[in-house]
């Protein structure tokens, strides 16, 4: 049987870190993209076949969240073609309070395969790779989080609990909650970052109207508006806000505070860039 690790959204945040990971450790890695070879969407169930040929292992990870309509449909019916296409093991990257998250780990638990789930909250890196870094830039970045704290996790201890999962046998059959070791707001973590890059940020709160009005006015995609929108509503109300000492029981070691975040991130100079 083929020990190849089929790495969905290998180009992503946690995906590329997994996949980098995977190579060194001398795995065989596929990637599961669209622009990979065999390509793969999860818009389009033609492409699964060819992608899941001689898989014996996956990684899971759903675009854009597994909160989307068609999420759970799309889980339930990969994970069949992946059970019939003979992988034997599935590490499924799920979202803390996510109703519909929790329905695809069921699915995935069910599914008569070897299974871990990693379960994570929001990850620093949105703050570095995408959705915040632009506003960062500029100088002002307006959300409605109205003071929420989160236990943002880092996308590299991520990483490492899932490669930990695919290449040790004895993460079969776990679930991982992964935060941070520390509870902060999106204003404080915008402040440290702000300090630490010795930027000029200016932070807004904003109602949720006037927050999707303005990812409108910016053409900001609807179904991107409707999958922030449901994320500040319906999972950054506080329910979330407490700790979890998933990396220390997957890793034997503690997670990455956000400060050690910041200040690797701080180096890469992607925060350095003028201020638009």
């Amino acid at each position: 049987m083929s020990k190849e690790i089929l790495v969905m959204g290998g180009t992503g945040k946690t995906g590329r870190r997994v996949a980098e990971r995977l190579v060194k450790l001398n795995q065989t890695v596929r990637i599961g993209s669209r622009h990979a070879n065999p390509g793969f969407d999860w818009r389009d169930q033609s492409t699964w076949t060819n992608a899941l040929n001689d898989i014996s292992k996956v990684y899971i990870t759903f675009q854009p969240d597994l909160a989307v309509p068609g999420a759970v449909d799309a889980i339930e019916s990969f994970v069949k073609k992946a059970a019939e296409a003979g992988v034997e093991q599935l590490v499924l990257l799920s979202g803390r309070g996510e109703e519909e998250a929790q329905q695809c780990e069921q699915i995935v638990m069910a599914s008569g395969l070897a299974w871990t789930i990693v379960r994570a909250s929001w990850f620093m890196q949105n703050f570095s790779e995408n959705f915040f870094l632009d506003a960062l830039l500029a100088g002002h970045v307006a959300l409605p989080a109205h003071g929420v704290l989160e236990p943002f996790v880092d996308a590299d201890d991520i990483a490492d609990v899932v490669v930990a999962s695919l290449t040790d046998n004895n993460h079969i059959g776990k679930v991982y909650e992964l935060t941070g070791p520390r509870l902060i707001s999106f204003e404080q973590a915008i402040q440290e970052i702000a300090k630490a890059a010795s930027l000029p940020i200016h932070y807004q709160q904003v109602s949720i109207e006037e927050y999707t009005a303005m990812l409108r006015k910016h053409h900001v995609p609807q179904d991107l508006i409707s999958l922030l929108h449901y994320l500040f509503t319906e999972v950054l109300d506080g329910h979330n806000a407490y700790l979890t000492d998933g990396v220390k029981q997957a890793l034997g070691r503690e997670a990455t505070d956000f400060s050690g975040y910041v200040k690797k991130t701080v180096a890469t100079g992607v925060w350095s860039k003028n201020i638009i």
